[in-house]
């Protein structure tokens, strides 16, 4: 089966072709350009450049792969989460070309996306596999028990961690998309200067909760301004840093011994940050259980896991009506 996947979430543009699980192209227009300069993305300014770059995507994807429509089985699009102004842009753009092509449409869950985008490397877990997912819009924990069961089992009670790190980078006057610019700084650090909190929540709790850690930032750099004391970047950016890590970590590995499970994998835009991967790995390592990232290309927003994960979901379930829309907060918990 060739599946197109389109994927519009927030701002990036992105459209591939897999045939069955294996990818032929894999194409994404970013955005950051374009936000940079105000911080943060800019609702309105992504829908806008979702509709010019959204058809260029897709003709570049279906002739990355040597394919043209008519020969697509399926189309697979993100249905929610995210901004609705971008989801709205590839939905719709998706729905049409179903409509008028009669190729099936199936809606997925951007958090569906990211569980499986770890059977996009060649290495993959078998399941029951425990999913630690992170990135600026969530941070959380599911148990995967198939291609399309996922459960549930924690998420950020508020900020997100890839939020908590823009956020923080602003703070501090770094670049926009803050988290690559945190993780540069922190190496050049010492990740135990600065003792930031970490919240625990309730005993046995799965749930993230990072505001309390960004609102520490902001009150050590404040006071240090107001002692006219020098502000170590590298120095906060590591300590934030491995606090946020410590966490995240912890709480998967208390999830993958809770449910008796073997196997830990990563995804989402933060799984890019390297001493996530690298802790995670050592403390999955030191508690006998395997470890499994997908390649860098395929933890952001991108297209050929939406495909993967449309392509088991109509499996599974069938195709979407056309007559459906797309939602703000995930379906999966």
């Amino acid at each position: 089966m060739l599946i197109l996947g389109i994927e519009s979430s927030c701002d990036d543009t992105a459209a591939a072709v897999l045939r069955d699980d294996v990818v032929l192209s894999n194409v994404l227009s970013s955005q950051d350009d374009i936000h940079s300069k105000f911080g943060g993305v800019v609702p309105e300014l992504a829908s806008r450049q979702h509709l010019l770059a959204i058809n260029p995507m897709v003709e570049t994807a279906l002739k990355n792969a040597g394919v043209t429509l008519p020969d697509i089985d399926l189309i697979a699009t993100t249905q929610g989460p995210g901004l609705i102004g971008s989801l709205l842009v590839g939905f719709s753009y998706a729905k049409a070309l179903c409509h008028v092509s009669k190729i099936p449409l199936i809606g997925v869950d951007h958090m569906a996306g990211h569980i499986l985008s770890i059977h996009l490397n060649k290495d993959k877990p078998t399941f029951p596999y425990i999913a630690l997912i992170v990135s600026g819009g969530t941070s959380s924990i599911y148990l995967a028990n198939s291609h399309t069961d996922f459960i549930c089992l924690g998420r950020t009670r508020d900020d997100a961690a890839g939020e908590a790190f823009d956020k923080v980078a602003k703070l501090l006057g770094l670049p926009y998309p803050g988290g690559p610019h945190v993780s540069r700084m922190a190496e050049q650090g010492d990740p135990k200067k600065i003792k930031f909190p970490r919240a625990w929540l309730e005993e046995d709790s799965l749930d993230f909760s990072f505001s309390g850690l960004k609102t520490a930032v902001l009150n050590h750099v404040n006071t240090s301004h107001a002692q006219n004391k020098p502000i170590h970047v590298a120095d906060i950016c590591a300590s934030f840093e491995a606090a946020v890590v410590d966490v995240l970590v912890s709480k998967t590995i208390a999830a993958a011994d809770k449910h008796k499970v073997s196997k830990v994998s990563l995804g989402g835009g933060v799984s890019a940050n390297t001493t996530l991967r690298t802790e995670l790995e050592k403390r999955c390592r030191q508690s006998n259980l395997a470890f499994f990232s997908p390649q860098i290309k395929f933890c952001t927003d991108n297209a050929a896991m939406i495909a993967l994960a449309g392509y088991y979901a109509y499996r599974n379930n069938g195709a979407t009506g056309l007559e459906q829309d797309v939602y703000s907060r995930s379906h999966l918990g």
